[in-house]
């Protein structure tokens, strides 16, 4: 693993573990962690999609505006079931509601991404993915919500851990679903000017 340094500059505008795990998974370790306080309250008739986008961008032009000379990685995931927008439950009940709406159903993770290179050029890309669940006995949602996996969990899971095994099928990045879409990660680091570094295989 190798840590940015030098004349480049990464700062992360996100508080999430996974995220920061996703990225070390790869090499990268920010040098700078600086979650973004941004209202993230869907516009208006705003749909899943044009919702993970504009956070995302907020995110981003919000912690750029005090690193301008990073490189500012920003991101949002939105859980979408059709024009529905399934954010993080606020509490137990609604994520029971939550993960009945997708039994049995086909739903979309949209996963806004943006960075923002020093000088303030922002690139940005939104990475759609499909996740199809079984149907849920309530037994089984039951036994979810206890292990409190939901919390903080866009769409009210992690398909990372326990909910993995709620997934038929998936059509797209499984990494969007985690958290951050890997390839157009550093597609859009690397596009922005932004020298990945290269992880030397351990001993």
């Amino acid at each position: 693993m190798v840590r940015t340094s030098g004349p480049q500059r990464l700062v992360l505008a996100s508080a999430s573990p996974r995220r920061v795990e996703l990225l070390a998974q790869i090499g990268i370790v920010p040098d700078e962690i600086v979650p973004a306080d941004i209202d993230e309250t869907p516009q208006r008739r705003e749909e899943p999609g044009p919702l993970a986008k504009r956070l995302a961008l907020g995110k981003g032009e919000a912690i750029a505006s005090v690193h301008p000379d990073a490189w500012v990685l920003a991101a949002d995931t939105v859980v979408g079931l059709g024009r529905r927008i399934l954010g993080k439950p606020e509490n137990q009940d609604e994520a029971r509601r939550f993960l009945s709406m997708l039994s049995g159903r086909r739903h979309r993770v949209f996963g806004g991404v943006t960075v923002i290179s020093p000088g303030g050029r922002a690139s940005r890309r939104l990475v759609v993915t499909t996740v199809s669940f079984k149907r849920l006995e309530t037994a089984e949602i039951d036994s979810y919500l206890d292990s409190g996996e939901w919390e903080g969990k866009a769409g009210g899971y992690a398909i990372q851990g326990l909910a993995g095994g709620f997934v038929r099928s998936i059509n797209g990045s499984y990494f969007n679903v985690v958290g951050l879409p890997l390839y157009e990660t550093l597609s859009l680091l690397r596009g922005s000017g932004f020298v990945v570094p290269v992880a030397s295989p351990s001993g």
